[in-house]
């Protein structure tokens, strides 16, 4: 994920990093390898999990262990403004920049940025199995989720827990321990709930900015996608580790293999548009929209590439 940001941004980018501590001399081994031409594009900060000490236990264990952090960060990170937070199975196919300038969307009511989580009612999770509240038709991802967390740690938001609205720190353990029995998908079913009393405090962004399996599983649904292409790719179900999905893995190894100082074109994107025609899902059928974007991406890359080289000659 660090790595697809950092290829494609245009502007210096500021990573907080949230892992277990044996996690942390690897990520800064990675990072500190890279060619030196890309570290004047990040810097970082490493951090522990952290849960409030009387509850962590509990927060842990919801859904996957490190997953329940991003509710915290505005409590964590109490001098950032705004953060832009992704799981760790999200690529960037476009600048991160680009994501972030919707924050400047935001009107006056809105604190947070998220895609839907499904663009079918029919094949949708929310609107067929949840047994609790949820955002709009189909719910929201929480995969890659921009907050402003200033806005987030001054709202009080209204709740189904109690007639006076609350602040951020006030109502995430209320949340867990009314609903800690009827959620299924840990704090992004909270998330769903809070928003599901809060709407107008959520921008809807859409699909290309959180393209999962879901939207070509079945056949192509995420229309935004076809016109424009895949701007930020999410490969959860662990699909960049096994076979059931190969375009999302063909992306995931295409990037990850890439070495940094090579000709981006030779050496990503025309392995990539090779290997992706061997893939005959229905997600492999859609394989233009894995490229579409990516390639701008790619060219605009080529063209730092061959700036770096040279200005070494």
């Amino acid at each position: 994920m660090l790595k697809s940001a950092v290829l494609f941004s245009q502007r210096r980018l500021r990573f907080h990093i949230f892992a277990e501590d044996d996690l942390h001399a690897g990520f800064r081994q990675a990072l500190e390898s890279w060619p030196q031409r890309f570290h004047s594009k990040f810097n970082y900060s490493v951090y522990p999990i952290s849960f409030p000490s009387d509850s962590a236990r509990e927060w842990k264990r919801l859904f996957k262990p490190c997953a329940s952090q991003r509710l915290f960060l505005p409590l964590i990170l109490k001098q950032v403004d705004s953060v832009l937070y992704v799981d760790t199975d999200v690529l960037f196919l476009r600048p991160v920049e680009d994501v972030w300038s919707f924050l400047s969307r935001f009107n006056s009511s809105q604190v947070a940025a998220m895609a839907p989580e499904h663009e079918e009612p029919h094949i949708g999770w929310y609107n067929r199995f949840a047994r609790h509240p949820y955002y709009g038709k189909t719910g929201v991802n929480s995969g890659v989720m921009l907050m402003n967390m200033t806005r987030i740690r001054d709202k009080h938001f209204k709740n189904d827990l109690t007639a006076v609205d609350l602040k951020w720190a006030d109502l995430l353990m209320p949340l867990l321990h009314k609903y800690k029995l009827n959620i299924t998908w840990g704090d992004q079913d909270l998330l769903n709930i809070i928003f599901h009393h809060n709407p107008e405090s959520l921008l809807l962004i859409e699909c290309h900015w959180n393209y999962r399996p879901d939207h070509c599983i079945y056949g192509s649904n995420c229309i935004s996608a076809e016109q424009n292409g895949v701007y930020i790719l999410h490969g959860n179900r662990g699909v960049y580790h096994d076979d059931k999905q190969p375009a999302f893995r063909a992306v995931y190894d295409a990037i990850k293999q890439f070495p940094l100082d090579e000709d981006p074109v030779r050496g990503l994107l025309l392995p990539l548009e090779e290997k992706l025609k061997s893939d005959h899902t229905y997600c492999g059928r859609s394989r233009l929209v894995f490229t579409k974007r990516l390639r701008q991406s790619v060219t605009e890359l080529q063209k730092d590439h061959d700036r770096s080289r040279r200005a070494e000659v």
